[in-house]
């Protein structure tokens, strides 16, 4: 997941293509100890439903994108959420959220593909499964800084809240605390454009070349990111869906690719159905034909526009499906969905992958293969893009140069590789986390032996499947599947996951107080330490 950068990769000599950013306020924390994910949150107010731009900000955010303040008077509040009858909701604040709440989404959506204008009604049930009450939820949407995003009304178990529009996030209050394993309904009216430009970061939310090209438009239960980065890297962190309901409605005959099955059409309404995803791109165009595949119990299909390399295309992501599969678990969803889009870089979805007009030879190579790459280390695990991008990058591009043969390099230095997004340069986060990070990783498996290497792999896969992965817990469990002691490859490479001091004797972990990635909650946690005898656990 990842404006990408991912793939902005061209050629056979590795180098880099980069985008300049807007300068930004570097975050002073390193990747995997920043502020953590469920520790408060201080958000600016709007006033009744309606987004306001950014009067406060996280410590992570950086300048306002400018999201525009609706003028028209806000409805006032008749109850709050928790006053109604069987509400969950219980009085109290707890100034909280947490990236550990299971939500389902079913969706209208209204397209006007003539004058680009997206409305989005969107329905969510939202259980609290993080161990505490929380009195907020996060809601990531790119419609924000690339959009033009109103907010028409948030409604949470029907009673309108006063929601804010915190850069790419929006901020709901539930009106009182939803308890641990309790349930509650929030609802979300929102209308936005699409741009007609690739330029920037507007390729992820565009319509250009007739072909409409839209990730993370559905507001979706993340963790607020600042989306300003000196770097293509992904400042996102959703948590996943178990079930999505979309239903399109558009205002003339459109072709549309997205992660899920289409269960109905309805005239100029289709109908979506998805499960296990953390995001729901679309795309889509009226021009677009389909290609079909079987590939044993996979369908792969592609959305193509005439002049597309749609056999290369499919005999690459059916090489990659059963080799990748092979090394890294079976591939989790029934179909691959390959769309082509205008242009920008080539994008990761669950169960769905983009690729550009135009990618040709080495670049389309690497490119489809990466992306499908990424069907295990995003989709099938996921983890913070932002703050832990090794875990989703490095691991990614290191599959799919193992399978594809085409590998990258880079002329710049090696660095450590626990760092936020925030913290790499836009000249050099590509070679540094995909080119160095999988070159770090064939020396991991060169030190382990091949079977051990994607034995942990796929335990890896396994035990984080449809769940949040991190890099912590993949070093982990790399050491525990070899005698090998890693810590002289890895310990220089990621210092806030060492103890700085050998472990006491052969054979034990040391104790480190630091942050997980994956919770953000302070833990005495198992730190990756080894003697230097080199005894395994």
């Amino acid at each position: 997941m990842a404006d990408h950068r991912r793939c902005g990769v061209s050629g056979t000599t590795g180098a880099v293509l980069v985008v300049a950013a807007a300068t930004i306020t570097l975050l002073a924390g390193i990747g995997l100890g920043l502020q953590a994910a469920d520790t408060p949150q201080t958000t600016a107010r709007a006033t009744g439903t309606h987004a306001t731009p950014d009067a406060a900000r996280s410590p992570e955010s950086s300048t306002s994108t400018g999201s525009p303040t609706s003028t028209a008077p806000p409805p006032r509040p008749s109850a709050s959420p928790g006053d109604g009858p069987g509400s969950a909701i219980v009085p109290g604040r707890v100034d909280r959220t947490s990236i550990h709440l299971v939500a389902t989404y079913d969706v209208d959506v209204d397209y006007d593909y003539g004058t680009r204008r997206l409305v989005v009604d969107s329905r969510m049930t939202v259980t609290n499964e993080s161990g505490r009450g929380v009195d907020r939820i996060e809601l990531n949407t790119i419609t924000a800084p690339l959009g033009d995003l109103r907010l028409r009304s948030v409604l949470v178990e029907g009673s309108p809240v006063e929601a804010t529009v915190l850069d790419q996030t929006i901020v709901v209050p539930l009106g009182g605390i939803l308890p641990d394993g309790a349930t509650t309904t929030v609802r979300v009216r929102l209308r936005a454009r699409l741009p007609q430009t690739l330029g920037g970061s507007n390729w992820l939310f565009t319509q250009a070349g007739g072909i409409v090209q839209a990730s993370r438009w559905l507001p979706w239960i993340g963790r607020h990111r600042s989306f300003d980065r000196p770097n293509h890297g992904d400042p996102f962190f959703t948590a996943f869906s178990p079930r999505v309901v979309v239903r399109i409605s558009t205002d003339r005959r459109l072709v549309i690719a997205t992660p899920g099955a289409r269960t109905a059409v309805d005239g100029l309404t289709q109908t979506f159905e998805a499960s296990n995803i953390r995001d729901f791109p679309i795309v889509a165009s009226p021009s677009f034909s389909i290609r079909e595949r079987q590939v044993g119990d996979w369908t792969l299909r592609a959305f193509v526009l005439d002049g597309f390399p749609t056999p290369t295309v499919l005999d690459q992501a059916t090489d990659a499906l059963g080799r990748m599969s092979r090394l890294a678990g079976s591939y989790a969803y029934p179909t691959l969905t390959i769309a082509q889009t205008a242009g920008g870089y080539a994008l990761e979805g669950p169960g769905m992958i983009w690729i550009p007009t135009g990618f040709r030879g080495d670049t389309l190579r690497w490119n489809v293969y990466h992306e499908i790459a990424h069907q295990w280390f995003y989709a099938t695990v996921g983890s913070d893009g932002a703050r832990d991008p090794f875990a989703d990058e490095a691991v990614a591009t290191f599959l799919g140069q193992v399978v594809s043969g085409t590998w990258r390099t880079t002329s710049c230095p090696e660095r450590r590789l626990d760092l936020s997004i925030y913290r790499y340069s836009a000249a050099c986060y590509f070679g540094q986390i995909y080119v160095h990070g999988a070159s770090l990783l064939r020396e991991v498996r060169r030190a382990m032996g091949r079977d051990a290497f994607w034995d942990a792999i796929r335990a890896y896969v396994d035990e984080h499947r449809f769940a949040l992965g991190s890099t912590e817990a993949l070093l982990l469990t790399l050491q525990e599947h070899t005698a090998t002691n890693l810590r002289p490859i890895l310990a220089p490479r990621f210092p806030s996951l060492y103890c700085v001091a050998p472990a006491p004797h052969a054979g034990s972990w040391r104790y480190c107080r630091h942050s997980s990635s994956v919770s953000g909650r302070v833990t005495r946690s198992r730190a990756i330490v080894r003697s230097s005898s080199g005894s395994s656990a």
